[in-house]
């Protein structure tokens, strides 16, 4: 190491750490929420500015021990090219508009200033008004913050969590100073393992609706130095189960000269908090000394800068005018009186002032940044149809992975991150990124790059990852976790739902979710992908009790008459049975509810070609609704004059039924096999459909067997003879292997591997199934009489073609999508041997 070199020091969180800690548990037997090994591993980012031997000295100090006895520590150097450096944000009013009959309304903009890959930066002099989330968010990524003289007012979202995090930190070496905010959650908050130094100083909270403190994990080096939560509490302590197994907040950590309706000062296993000079109720077991008393001196933060750099930094605080001596002199005595006939100077009105105090420069020439400057035009795919029963876009079938979405579970910390599947339709206020909000345009494009040709989306099970227990409780408070599966309809506002947070208006959306679905589905034209809508999803209404216990149609969680029983009738206390109920449309309300919900999945996406509309995830449910479900697109098609592609999986008696009913089969465009398949066997798998069972019950009950090549092929092939104009796809048993089967049948979107050859999918696009003049078994081929054939074989037979013309012949591996060889012969019989093993062969005529 040299001095100039940037580290990182990792200290591990070891499960002896942990364990000594008690943090492996925080009661009821269950330790799913308890910190694991690894889980909260602490991270400086700091400079060595000298090396002596084998001691280094660094630019700032580590907040909490690396002890041998629970695993010591490493450092390592990095280098951080392209970082943001001395950058400010300043002088300014923000104000998010917001639907003013809607107090709750979050439809809205969340986040003021978030800070990330940045250092040496800072805001000043900013008012900011009806955020719903945090005014200024500093990420783990940012290391050396100022944020000043900055007041948030009015903010206007839900009471709950990861709402009014009004000034949140995660970074490090930041200082917050002179700040106001009235009406958060969590005014001051820092956040999951967050190594500061910290400092708050100088700064009101008026009428929180929660505490200030650590609202996450072990952060620790805090400073809170003259902070006043008017109302409400400031916390350094155990969170228990709190904050999804939150544990200890803060670690060697203090408050200095604070106020507040209640301080917590707990001090953890092997570290300590501090608090001096508190004014409060109190409660920890903490350090406390001189509580109730004024202390000097006034301010830590700036006595230990008066220490450090002498009086170039005199302090910069709201001063105290006068004094408060229990017998003053009879002349003071009349000079308080005076005084006490004007209101005393409140910190926002103090921090008004900043600009006069400290006056920012306006006057520079820098150029502007608000030239105007349109768009140039996207460039499109060619649009998704259905020619001749295939689904293509251009001259291209459509090839590649269905990937579904997420049902639930999650972490916004750093292990949750791992191996997640993206989501179009997930929020995490203030991050983006791959388990968090998702950048759709990241996201198709990693999707174009691993073969994945589309996302099967659905809603999310429930909205908040506290339901993860499964448990059906309500909630005591609308205290939710991150990440959020965002569900199609629009809070109120009004009332409480079974989450703690206000019930859904059903006949009003959620604006944020659809324009999400919009965006991947416009972001899907441009790139070739596609989305696979499911309107509905039936696990919310089967199974679990806890499935249905924060469903937007249960009547505690809406404003409209939906009319199931309440309480709900749990059967064994413990399953719900709610389908037959949900899908039927003979009662008044519920259909007009369905009807208006429809045409919502529909309008959507008005011009969009890249788009498969289903009735919904895991449906088994009965024929009624689904012709309910056709009907209805029927009519916004004939009311509109537009045309979106619906495909339909169901059951197969209830997809057969809709098939051969002249009515309604004409509006189907694909169908989609999913919920039966052929066995390996031969024989069919298929549960009946209105059963009031969901599909792993029916599998529970009627024990399957695998399907296989031969029977997938039959079964598509099946469909695509009877019904040649409809493109079938094939999302069942082992669908995701066997994609060779359905291409091999005429089927759509099969799960193949990238063709290096791009003219393959045009060809295959133009062929049907045929019987080779000596078919053998494992052998399939497509053929049209103007382009060749495409073959496969797996058999140990040859194949003898005649030919008319000359031919190149192509060996594609099936597992791979790689050329093996190409060869050109001429007209005649073409002899091709037998296999050894799968072999797809392209043979074009010339």
């Amino acid at each position: 190491m040299q001095p100039g070199d940037l580290v990182q020091i990792q200290r591990p969180s070891t499960k002896a750490w942990i364990d000594t800690l008690g943090m492996d548990h925080f009661g009821g037997g269950v330790t799913a929420l308890g910190w694991k090994p690894g889980q909260r591993d602490l991270y400086w980012y700091r400079k060595v500015v000298a090396v002596q031997g084998n001691e280094l000295t660094l630019d700032a100090p580590l907040t909490t021990a690396l002890d041998q006895t629970f695993g010591g520590g490493t450092m390592a150097r990095y280098t951080w090219p392209g970082k943001i450096r001395q950058s400010g944000l300043e002088n300014l009013r923000m104000e998010s508009t917001y639907d003013t009959k809607n107090l709750k309304d979050e439809d809205h903009r969340w986040t003021g200033v978030t800070l990330e890959n940045v250092e040496d930066a800072w805001v000043r002099q900013v008012d900011f008004a009806h955020f719903a989330g945090s005014v200024v968010n500093v990420q783990e990524t940012a290391q050396r913050i100022t944020v000043e003289d900055c007041r948030s007012f009015e903010p206007i979202s839900e009471i709950g969590g990861e709402r009014r995090y009004t000034f949140y930190t995660k970074g490090q070496q930041t200082l917050f100073q002179r700040l106001y905010s009235e009406y958060g959650y969590h005014d001051f908050a820092v956040g999951f393992c967050a190594t500061g130094p910290q400092a708050f100083v100088q700064c009101e909270a008026h009428l929180p609706h929660s505490f200030s403190g650590g609202v996450d994990s072990w952060a620790s080096g805090v400073l809170f130095d003259i902070v006043n939560s008017d109302g409400n509490a400031l916390r350094f302590g155990n969170l228990g189960q709190n904050g999804q197994g939150a544990g200890y907040n803060a670690a060697n950590s203090v408050f200095w000269q604070c106020t507040a309706a209640l301080v917590q000062c707990d001090q953890p296993v092997l570290a300590q908090n501090w608090a001096f000079g508190t004014w409060a109720q109190f409660t920890g077991n903490g350090y406390w000394e001189q509580s109730n008393e004024h202390i000097r001196p006034r301010s830590l933060y700036y006595a230990q800068v008066k220490e450090r750099l002498g009086e170039r930094f005199p302090e910069a605080l709201m001063p105290v005018p006068t004094e408060a001596s229990s017998s003053p002199p009879v002349n003071v005595a009349q000079e308080l009186t005076q005084a006490s006939l004007r209101p005393a100077l409140t910190l926002s009105e103090f921090i008004e002032k900043a600009s006069t105090r400290n006056a920012i420069p306006v006057e520079t020439k820098v150029a502007a940044v608000d030239s105007k400057t349109t768009p140039g035009s996207v460039p499109q795919s060619a649009p998704m149809e259905i020619k001749k029963g295939v689904l293509v876009r251009g001259e291209q079938i459509l090839t590649g992975r269905r990937q579904e979405v997420p049902w639930w579970n999650g972490s916004t910390r750093p292990q949750g991150l791992k191996n997640v599947k993206p989501h179009i339709t997930r929020f995490v206020p203030g991050r983006t990124g791959v388990g968090l909000t998702d950048d759709l345009d990241v996201l198709t494009d990693s999707m174009q790059a691993q073969h994945i040709l589309a996302i099967d989306h659905n809603y999310g099970l429930w909205y908040d990852r506290r339901r993860d227990d499964h448990e059906r409780i309500r909630r005591m408070d609308g205290e939710v976790w991150a990440p959020f599966y965002e569900l199609p309809f629009a809070r109120s506002g009004k009332e409480t739902a079974w989450d703690g947070l206000s019930k859904y208006d059903l006949t009003k959306y959620n604006q944020w979710y659809w324009n999400r679905l919009k965006q991947f589905a416009d972001l899907a034209d441009q790139k070739g992908l596609l989305l696979v809508h499911e309107h509905y999803f039936q696990h919310n209404i089967i199974e679990a009790g806890a499935h249905y216990a924060d469903f937007p149609w249960r009547p505690v969680n809406n404003l409209n008459n939906t009319g199931f029983p309440e309480p709900v009738p749990y059967a064994g206390d413990k399953r719900v049975f709610m389908a037959e109920q949900f899908y039927d449309v003979t009662h008044p309300e519920r259909r007009k509810l369905h009807r208006a919900y429809i045409r919502q999945c529909l309008n959507n996406f008005i011009g969009n070609t890249g788009v498969v509309q289903l009735i919904g995830a895991e449906y088994t449910g009965p024929l009624s609704f689904v012709q309910f479900w056709i009907d209805t697109i029927k009519e916004w098609e004939k009311e509109t004059g537009k045309r979106v592609t619906v495909g339909l999986s169901t059951t197969k008696d209830v997809q057969d039924a809709i098939l051969q009913d002249v009515k309604r089969a004409d509006a189907v465009d694909l169908i989609d096999i999913k919920y039966w398949h052929y066995q390996a066997d031969g024989s069919v798998y298929a549960p009946a459909g209105g059963q009031n069972l969901a599909p792993r019950q029916h599998a529970r009950l009627l024990k399957p067997k695998r399907s296989s090549f031969e029977q997938v092929y039959r079964a598509v092939k099946e469909y695509r003879e009877k019904y040649p104009n409809k493109a079938v796809t094939y999302a069942g048993d082992s669908y995701d292997v066997q994609g060779w089967a359905v291409l091999l049948a005429g089927g759509s979107m099969p799960s193949l591997p990238p063709i290096a050859d791009g003219a393959f999918l045009q060809a295959a696009a133009r062929m049907q199934p045929v019987n080779l003049p000596e078919n053998g078994p494992n052998q399939y081929a497509l053929s049209n009489p103007a382009l060749g054939y495409i073959l496969y074989n797996d058999s140990n037979q040859a194949i003898s073609l005649p030919v008319q013309k000359s031919v190149t012949v192509t060996r594609i591996d099936p597992k791979t999508g790689q050329v093996r060889g190409v060869k050109k012969a001429d007209l005649g019989t073409l002899d091709l041997p037998a296999s050894q093993g799968p072999e797809v062969i392209w043979i074009r005529f010339q």
